[in-house]
């Protein structure tokens, strides 16, 4: 049996402005850290107590304030316009007939709400969350949680990342990986020599094909 793991957030999902912008703005807003857009990207798979301890560590801050801004991250993304789906994204899902699962480094409430408002949680397997595991990508954790709740081997799965810790995770725990780009400020150079670039793609929708083909190979 073949299965399919997707990242949420800038594969199916347009949220990564959002989520960039908020992050950026709760750090300056309590910690008077200033961080480029970009670094939340770069970062992106991390689950958000980690990305915030890094950032905190990087600029020689308070450790202390890790829960604060991350309550300030998520009132702000709550304010902002809610994302949706990628063009073609939704389609392409229905269209899959075989087992897929949602990985994401954002908690569980978060993840189902959007997929509730933009695809429909009901149309995955399985939901992989924060509240799921203990380590972010790129330990392979999320993945291979996923894998055990599909009920696929690593050999039998691919991965739909955006982001190099997505892309390592994947590595880290054996399984074929596809980058979709979409929107992202990340270049093709970033993810060299950790994926194939024949395996990147410039948008979601443009794996339909070889999602399908993979699923038709039961």
């Amino acid at each position: 049996m073949q299965g399919i793991i997707f990242d949420l957030d800038g594969v199916l999902v347009n949220s990564m402005p959002p989520h960039s912008q908020a992050w950026v703005q709760a750090f300056q807003n309590i910690a008077s850290i200033r961080i480029e857009k970009r670094t939340i990207y770069v970062l992106e798979g991390m689950r958000g107590a980690e990305l915030t301890e890094k950032i905190l560590a990087e600029h020689n801050s308070d450790l202390s304030l890790v829960k604060k801004i991350m309550a300030e991250k998520d009132r702000l993304f709550k304010e902002m316009e809610k994302p949706k789906a990628f063009e073609g994204v939704k389609e392409m899902v229905e269209s899959l007939a075989c087992p897929k699962a949602v990985v994401s480094g954002s908690n569980k409430h978060d993840v189902e709400s959007v997929l509730d408002e933009t695809i429909g949680k009901e149309k995955f397997d399985a939901i992989i969350t924060a509240d799921d595991i203990k380590r972010g990508k790129p330990d392979p954790l999320a993945f291979t949680t996923a894998l055990s709740r599909l009920r696929v081997s690593a050999k039998d799965a691919v991965v739909v990342e955006n982001a190099p810790l997505g892309v390592r995770a994947a590595n880290n725990a054996g399984i074929s990986c596809y980058v979709v780009l979409n929107n992202t400020p990340l270049l093709h150079s970033d993810f060299e020599g950790i994926i194939a670039k024949d395996r990147i793609f410039e948008k979601t929708s443009s794996l339909k094909g070889p999602l399908k083909e993979m699923c038709l190979r039961q």
